[in-house]
């Protein structure tokens, strides 16, 4: 995995679109094309599509038990991988992590899959993640801030070697307007979410990236860490907001119950009081 240390790249802006319940990840679209950089490249351009490339980063942290010491209680890793652990390279041309202006060459720079870096250290602290494209994807960049935890909640229990402390975080990167050569390259590709194209749509023949991993074979799959991966999957986001709703339909109940008994018990009607009077 190279390492290079190089000055981070002009900061840019990205839009973080609504979502309307929490079964929609954010979907971040990196600083939409200049008016003229869309009349250069026109006739390259595909007006009305959107391409969604499903991204994870996160960090795992293990403790160093016996082996810790003041400076260095933890080893960890920060990634940027892909939602179903397949090679990001399609895409990414580089990432840029940002780590405590403490540590030697803070400014990392991965230049091939997979994109991440370990470290040991004893602090938490938040880490600066910006991801840059191949040429023909986009010319901007996505910056994403993520905190490296390294000490368990409370619920969880003591900190153990064997167990690490795992954050992650799952996005959509959304390329509007993609170019006719990304479209090509990405059109059969597991990593990345390609629209319908109608028939007898004819694209150029793809053509791979200068640095790009031509073989596919740079997923995370056969990754050491895969076992303590987040699984994303739609089928268990959509049981955990079914869990979720039964939850709060039952709290909601439980609420109901207890209003119910500081109103006090119901007091009988008028007609009632007449009925009574009737029977006596």
């Amino acid at each position: 995995m190279p390492l290079t240390t190089t000055p981070l790249p002009s900061k840019t802006s990205f839009q973080l679109e609504d979502v309307e319940s929490a079964a929609k990840p954010q979907r971040i679209k990196p600083t939409d094309y200049t008016d003229n950089n869309i009349n250069q490249d026109e006739n390259k351009r595909l007006k009305d599509v959107e391409i969604s490339v499903p991204v994870v980063y996160g960090t795992m942290a293990f403790y160093l038990g016996k082996k810790a010491n003041e400076l260095q209680s933890h080893k960890w890793t920060v990634y940027v991988r892909g939602a179903t652990n397949e090679d990001l390279g399609v895409v990414i041309k580089q990432v840029v992590f940002q780590l405590h202006p403490s540590f030697d060459n803070p400014i990392r720079v991965v230049e091939s899959p997979p994109f991440e870096l370990s470290e040991c250290g004893w602090g938490e602290f938040e880490i600066c993640i910006s991801i840059l494209f191949h040429d023909d994807v986009c010319d901007k960049h996505v910056d994403l801030f993520h905190l490296l935890k390294l000490y368990p909640d409370a619920e969880s229990g003591p900190q153990s070697t064997k167990k690490p402390v795992v954050v992650e975080t799952y996005n959509e990167i959304v390329f509007p307007g993609p170019s006719e050569t990304f479209l090509a390259r990405v059109l059969n590709h597991p990593a990345v979410y390609v629209p319908r194209l109608p028939a007898g749509f004819n694209l150029p023949a793809p053509v791979p990236s200068p640095n790009m991993n031509v073989k596919g074979k740079d997923d995370t799959k056969n990754h050491p860490l895969i076992h303590w991966f987040i699984n994303f999957s739609e089928a268990d986001e959509l049981l955990k907001l079914a869990s979720a709703r039964q939850q709060v339909q039952a709290h909601i109940l439980k609420l109901r119950r207890q209003l119910s008994m500081l109103d006090g018990p119901p007091q009988p009607s008028k007609l009632a009081y007449g009925m009574i009077s009737e029977c006596t």
